[in-house]
């Protein structure tokens, strides 16, 4: 499930692309005081994940932008939601950075995949590949690095396997459920490789990710729940930072 917040620019700025955790910052923020207070400080995956302030250019005042969060538990959603409203009515600010918004409107949506579809990357996907993992990618690092962010130069399966990998762990653990590893993607296009300098606890820090499209001519019942979960929670890694969101092509 999804939450299209539609902003107002309060003013003219300069698009922040340093904007992760700031938004980040701003999300967590809308649950205080509820069931998913704690999520913050939770180690481990936190189901949601956020789009970019989108379109991702520089604005002047009174320009609108659009601002989507997405989750598979539909509770949490909600409550996004009510807060949301509550800080609407308050007249509240969305301050990312320098960027200042005022909330214009606030809606639901269902992004339902059906058994034939094409998903775009709103946000880079992220790909870590462990150094158990090196030798059965045949992957040489310039270093003796504990992992390595997947990049272009890297086998195309070794994305592919990690990303399905992390998908069915991510199922799994929120389904309470015991699937087994399985071929999910059908075909996929590389459209581009990504950096991004992000804050992650009080450092800045280089995040390589990729931009690619998927595309799906006979999805089975099982594949089709997975990719919808992946819909919602993210593909990849740093889904809380807002990495890995999908959007379906219409």
């Amino acid at each position: 499930m999804r939450l299209l917040i539609e902003l107002e620019s309060s003013k003219d700025c300069v698009y922040d692309l340093k904007y992760h955790h700031k938004l980040q910052g701003f999300i967590y923020s809308l649950l205080r005081g509820t069931p998913y207070e704690e999520l913050h400080g939770k180690r481990g995956y936190k189901f949601f994940c956020f789009s970019n302030i989108f379109p991702p250019k520089d604005m002047q005042r009174g320009e609108r932008r659009g601002l989507l969060i997405s989750s598979p538990d539909e509770s949490m959603i909600n409550v996004f939601e009510e807060r949301i409203r509550e800080f609407q009515k308050i007249g509240g600010r969305v301050n990312v950075g320098e960027m200042s918004f005022e909330v214009k409107r606030v809606r639901p949506l269902r992004s339902n995949l059906s058994n034939s579809c094409t998903l775009i990357t709103g946000t880079p996907i992220v790909v870590r590949i462990p150094k158990e993992k090196y030798g059965f990618y045949g992957i040489q690092p310039p270093k003796d690095y504990p992992y390595v962010y997947w990049r272009k130069r890297y086998p195309f399966d070794a994305f592919i396997k990690q990303l399905e990998d992390n998908i069915i762990k991510k199922y799994n653990m929120f389904y309470g459920t015991s699937l087994e590893l399985m071929p999910i993607f059908e075909q996929f296009i590389f459209q581009k490789q990504i950096c991004n300098h992000v804050i992650i606890g009080g450092k800045e820090i280089i995040v390589f990710g990729s931009l690619w499209k998927f595309i799906f001519n006979h999805l089975y019942e099982e594949q089709q729940n997975i990719l919808q979960f992946g819909l919602n929670t993210g593909f990849g890694e740093l889904n809380s930072l807002g990495f890995g969101f999908i959007n379906i092509v219409e």
